[in-house]
């Protein structure tokens, strides 16, 4: 009798396992979309002035991944654009959504924060196309709509190799007569964006670098690559005519990591910005001879991608992996100027020469009054994401590097990495200590206005966001 009824339950119990680890095997699809203008010119974002591109160094692309396990379909798209607005996200996401059936709510999409790209939210003095701005939208939706066409059994493997080479903070301690008057008008700047490089006045940098690649590796089941999904925390290279468009290191990382892996036309390279709002490529204890153009972007990329492809070497792939992921809204308050800063900026306006061509200054002194007319408080999008016991996190913002690194260190998920500028714009991310230093990164501005305790609230909301996935 005890015979015939673990007989029984072997029966029924052993299809019931079998059929569960099966509904996990991972399914992948990638594909990326050209997005370089359709025509020129066009306004580009990424300065004060309005610079407008006549041609493309390189492609601009929209990179999309989706994975699928079990009833879980999630999507990471990642524009060679310099920041996109969450209108923007959130129609391309709706139309994506109706073609494919994947909740907008499981779409990661980002910008790569590349400065040479067409602009599609207005900012400083860029002027962007409304026609590229439609162009942009359906472009993501469609990147996402040809991955998940392409979905088919694959294996995944991750990891996190170090490259402190490539980073360095950017915000600097600097000797007495090295702050300069900020827009406006003060002289309270107790740190530096970009001092001179090999300059006697630097003291030392005022917080510091996240040095890992963090790195999402794709295959096809028989070990062909499918797509990797990198993340560094550099804000951008440069080093390109004022008049072109260009992906910058993060288009030429996709390139060079197909050629390492051998990826075939269907292979998707994608490098996402991690938190890098106070990072950049420049080591500004010794001077730097002139690069040529592209040369710089070239050999940082290549660098990365050298680093990256001796880590995926060694990566043990799997097929049973589970996916979940988490969204939610948060209200955060937006720093208003007082009356006396409202006072300056109307008095600059009035005096302003050109008001087609804005000084910096006067630029503030705009910033400073839309921000006092505007609302009193702005809701964010956030998202966590776990694949297995890897943790990602989506935050809307320029996130500093210490933020980030407080994420990873308390993160119940190891690893984990922050896509930055995801899912919209919400300007620059410091903490409330670098507040306090003020500099270029907090000077009230539509890329620079959430409350000073913003990264606390944040930091709270996504860590309870991965805790929860954990216990899923």
């Amino acid at each position: 009798m005890y015979r015939l009824l673990l007989t029984f339950t072997l029966l029924f119990c052993l299809p019931l396992s079998v059929a569960d680890a099966a509904d996990e095997q991972l399914q992948a699809g990638a594909a990326k979309v050209n997005i370089n203008p359709p025509k020129y010119p066009v306004s580009m974002v990424g300065s004060f002035q309005d610079r407008q591109a006549t041609s493309a160094h390189d492609t601009l692309h929209a990179r999309a991944l989706v994975l699928q396990s079990g009833n879980t379909r999630v999507a990471f798209v990642v524009c060679d654009i310099c920041l996109i607005s969450r209108e923007i996200f959130d129609n391309a996401k709706a139309i994506a959504s109706r073609k494919t059936g994947i909740p907008t709510s499981h779409m990661l999409t980002s910008a790569t924060h590349t400065h040479t790209a067409p602009a599609v939210t207005r900012l400083a003095q860029c002027k962007p196309s409304p026609e590229y701005v439609q162009f942009l939208t359906e472009s993501i939706a469609q990147a996402i709509i040809k991955a998940e066409s392409q979905l088919a059994p694959a294996q995944i493997a991750w990891t996190v190799v170090p490259e402190p080479g490539e980073v360095n903070n950017r915000r600097w301690y600097v000797k007495e007569g090295g702050i300069k008057p900020n827009p406006f008008g003060k002289t309270t700047d107790k740190v530096r964006m970009n001092p001179p490089r090999g300059s006697d006045l630097l003291i030392k940098p005022a917080g510091p670098t996240d040095p890992d690649i963090s790195i999402l590796s794709v295959q096809h089941t028989d070990g062909r690559p499918l797509a990797l999904l990198a993340n560094y925390s550099l804000h951008y290279v440069g080093g390109l005519p004022p008049n072109q468009v260009s992906a910058d290191y993060f288009g030429e990382f996709a390139r060079q990591i197909k050629q390492r892996l051998g990826g075939d036309e269907t292979f998707v390279g994608i490098m996402s910005n991690g938190s890098s709002g106070d990072i950049n490529n420049i080591n500004f204890r010794e001077p730097r001879p002139r690069a040529g153009v592209f040369e710089r972007i070239t050999a940082v990329a290549k660098v990365i991608a050298d680093r990256t492809y001796q880590a995926v070497k060694s990566l043990k792939y799997r097929r049973d992996v589970s996916i979940a992921m988490e969204e939610r809204t948060l209200d955060l308050g937006i720093r208003k100027p007082n009356a006396d800063e409202v006072k300056y900026a109307k008095q600059l306006l009035d005096e302003a020469k050109n008001p087609e061509h804005l000084t910096t200054n006067e630029v503030y002194a705009r910033e400073t009054l839309n921000i006092d007319q505007g609302p009193a408080s702005v809701n964010l999008k956030l998202q966590a994401l776990r694949i297995g016991d890897l943790g990602i996190v989506a935050i809307p913002c320029e996130v500093f590097a210490e933020i980030g690194l407080e994420i990873k260190q308390k993160s119940p998920l190891k690893p984990t990495f922050v896509i930055a500028l995801a899912n919209g714009y919400n300007g620059y991310l410091p903490t409330p200590e670098q507040h306090l230093l003020q500099g270029y990164e907090t000077w009230r501005s539509s890329w620079s206005y959430l409350e000073v305790d913003a990264s606390v609230k944040i930091t709270e909301q996504v860590l309870a966001m991965l805790k929860q996935l954990t216990d899923k």
